[in-house]
């Protein structure tokens, strides 16, 4: 069993009861070819919530910081973690986000780039945008409704693949794609609160 499988049964085991996490709309990730999913960002929980409740594999962009320590490090690769650049614009983060698009995988992104402890879905950084425009992946919004508390209901919210044609065929900006993949997180978030 890969570290990726083991990791997601473990977690699935304590979070699913531990935070009675609902699934809606699980039906809209296509089971095939290059899928980003974008959500929301409230917790450090929320990478492995998507990736249990997600039945594709999901590459995950981490913050560099993490994985200098070697045995974090080597953990967060062995379940499709690569590391990130923070406040700057990482070439190789992107060129890797992409070629894992290239090979029909999925690309979990948090646009927001930073846990927003509010509660509130705050504005998303082009890298969201930059990678929707950049390749033919299918973009599903998610909506991560919390808080995380014990016991109460968490939901996880997988909206429609939000159709990016005119956008790759006008040559939109990385950001004016990201800030319309935002506003179908807000939708699904206010939705479902």
């Amino acid at each position: 069993m890969s570290l990726y499988k083991l990791g997601k049964w473990i977690c699935a085991i304590i979070f699913y009861p531990l935070y009675r996490i609902k699934v809606i709309g699980k039906h809209n990730i296509p089971k095939e070819g290059p899928v980003i999913i974008c959500s929301n960002h409230i917790s450090n929980a929320d990478p492995p919530v998507v990736g249990i409740t997600n039945s594709r594999d999901i590459y995950f962009l981490a913050k560099e910081e993490l994985f200098k320590n070697r045995l974090i490090g080597g953990i967060l690769k062995g379940v499709h973690a690569f590391p990130i650049k923070r406040g700057m614009r990482d070439r190789n983060a992107l060129r890797q986000g992409l070629e894992i698009l290239n090979n029909n995988h999925v690309l979990g992104l948090f646009p927001e780039g930073r846990r927003q402890k509010n509660g509130e879905i705050g504005k998303g950084l082009a890298g969201a945008g930059f990678f929707a425009l950049r390749s033919e992946a299918y973009i599903v919004p998610c909506a991560i409704v919390g808080p995380y508390k014990k016991f109460q209901r968490l939901k996880v919210v997988y909206g429609e693949p939000i159709d990016m044609s005119g956008y790759r065929e006008e040559k939109a900006s990385a950001q004016v794609v990201t800030d319309r993949i935002m506003e179908e997180i807000r939708k699904l978030h206010k939705f479902h609160s």
